[in-house]
């Protein structure tokens, strides 16, 4: 499928089905960045959902502990970790958290965002500028509806594979 801005387009195929993210660079640059770098080096792939409360948000994207795919995956410590690189800088916005928002958690460190992510389920105006907004989901959010909840979730959903739509061939 063509999509408007492919370069800013994330791909996620979830064990529910795929998720498209119109990312925002005009929001949140360094993170819209960090993102496609961690998906364009397959750090996503295999992440579970560690994180499901109903009527909120879907937390996954703790790419040392939370991934399947690899022997040393640790269902118990999923949501502890980030990536091999360094915290990104907050990018609050005035932007809203609502139904379908990509958004990026953290600890209570307004500057300790990594690699983990959540999408919102519902509008969730008490998170607004305090976490930094970086997409919308514009495809697939039945899908996201469809992720087992919990804290942690056991036997959880996980993203399958995450890719920048312009690395996907037509």
């Amino acid at each position: 499928m063509a999509y408007e801005d492919p370069e800013n387009t994330l791909v996620i195929e979830t064990s529910k089905g795929k998720v498209v993210i119109a990312m925002r660079p005009d929001l949140a640059p360094g993170h819209v960045d960090h993102i496609k770098t961690l998906a364009r080096e397959g750090a996503y792939d295999g992440v579970v959902f560690h994180r499901v409360i109903e009527g909120f948000m879907a937390q996954t994207g703790d790419v040392k502990f939370g991934n399947s795919n690899l022997p040393e995956f640790n269902p118990s410590r999923a949501g502890t970790g980030g990536s091999k690189y360094p915290n990104i800088k907050q990018e609050f916005s005035a932007e809203p958290h609502k139904r379908g928002t990509a958004s990026m958690a953290r600890a209570q460190d307004p500057n300790s965002a990594n690699s983990q992510f959540f999408i919102c389920f519902a509008d969730a105006p008490f998170l607004n500028r305090q976490y930094t907004v970086w997409g919308q989901v514009i495809e697939g959010m039945e899908n996201v509806d469809q992720i087992k909840r919990g804290e942690p979730v056991v036997d959880p959903d996980r993203m399958v594979s995450v890719k920048v739509a312009a690395d996907i061939a037509e």
